[in-house]
């Protein structure tokens, strides 16, 4: 009996074994594991051509209408989370490809946005860096209490953050395109417009989707309204933020910082300018990076493919 070929991408970290019993499942599949990037698309298509399952990690990998139409053996896609914007689920529909996806803890990304936040606020990356080179007691840090949190969406993630700015005593404001006004009463969050956010809070934190309703939601226009105090801060999507006008903006010292997991291009290459701006706290897009997670993530590919296979498929998204 023929085994089947299935590829695991963007294992980063090479720790998806640890969450997969391969002495289990050597016996019905032959897998391999991708840690690195791939180069380009001609790189992701000459490398993956042989497989017939692929099991992705978010969206660190474009499944795109030419990638489908030129893996000729792929039989079933399977991604980390049931919502990802670079498969595209016309072109996997039309080649009778099954995706399916997971469950995802929203959690993680909710606290690493609070651990940006607090960051920020006593300026943690100045304070860590200087104590290394000897110094003490180099900057002086804001206190969170009576400040204005601006949160852009207020959806699962936005929610949570909304419930623990109310614990350090922050005044929240929310806005959107799509606005639920009644979870806005049920938070004691204020609804407002996007300029009046833009122009009041002290920390924006970004939760909206991706997408092209909210792409270059914050340019340069956005920052000039900003506070010259405030900070940004967006676990969301990069293509939310202009990257070139947010580095325009820190290095000019338009707005005061900002907290970055995000970014138009992942992996943010090396040389990139947001890596060397004093007032940039940038991460390596982490918010969904947990044990946790990756259990949940790993476990659940194995059953959807085992699903798919046996003819029965779970979690399947159209």
């Amino acid at each position: 009996m023929q085994m089947l070929k299935v590829a695991i991408l963007d294992d980063y970290q090479n720790i998806s074994q640890e969450f997969i019993d391969l002495k289990k499942l050597s016996g019905k599949y032959q897998i391999k594991v991708f840690s690195e990037p791939f180069k380009d698309e001609n790189d992701v298509i000459e490398q993956l051509k042989d497989f017939e399952a692929l099991l992705i990690m978010r969206e660190r990998t474009k499944i795109t209408s030419n990638l489908i139409k030129n893996l000729k053996k792929l039989k079933y896609i399977s991604t980390s989370g049931m919502r990802n914007k670079v498969i595209d689920l016309e072109a996997a529909k039309k080649k009778k490809i099954i995706v399916t996806g997971t469950e995802i803890n929203i959690n993680p990304t909710c606290e690493l946005t609070w651990a940006l936040i607090l960051s920020l606020a006593r300026n943690i990356k100045q304070e860590t860096d200087n104590m290394f080179q000897g110094y003490w007691q180099t900057t002086i840090g804001l206190e969170l209490k009576g400040k204005i949190l601006g949160l852009i969406g207020l959806g699962r993630v936005g929610s949570q953050v909304a419930k623990i700015a109310k614990a350090f005593d922050m005044q929240v404001m929310a806005w959107s395109e799509n606005l639920n006004l009644d979870k806005c009463k049920e938070l004691n969050v204020l609804p407002t417009s996007k300029e009046d956010l833009i122009q009041n809070s002290d920390f924006i934190s970004i939760h909206v989707q991706g997408g092209e309703r909210y792409k270059d939601c914050i340019k340069l226009k956005e920052f000039d309204m900003m506070k010259k105090t405030a900070f940004l801060i967006n676990t969301a999507r990069g293509p939310i933020v202009n990257e070139d006008d947010l580095i325009i903006a820190l290095s000019t010292n338009i707005i005061a910082g900002a907290g970055i997991d995000v970014y138009e291009n992942e992996p943010l290459p090396s040389n990139h300018k947001l890596r060397f701006i004093p007032n940039a706290l940038v991460l390596p897009h982490i918010g969904y990076v947990t044990m946790e997670n990756y259990s949940i993530f790993y476990t659940q590919m194995f059953e959807n493919l085992e699903s798919c296979v046996s003819g029965k498929p779970i979690r399947v998204i159209e």
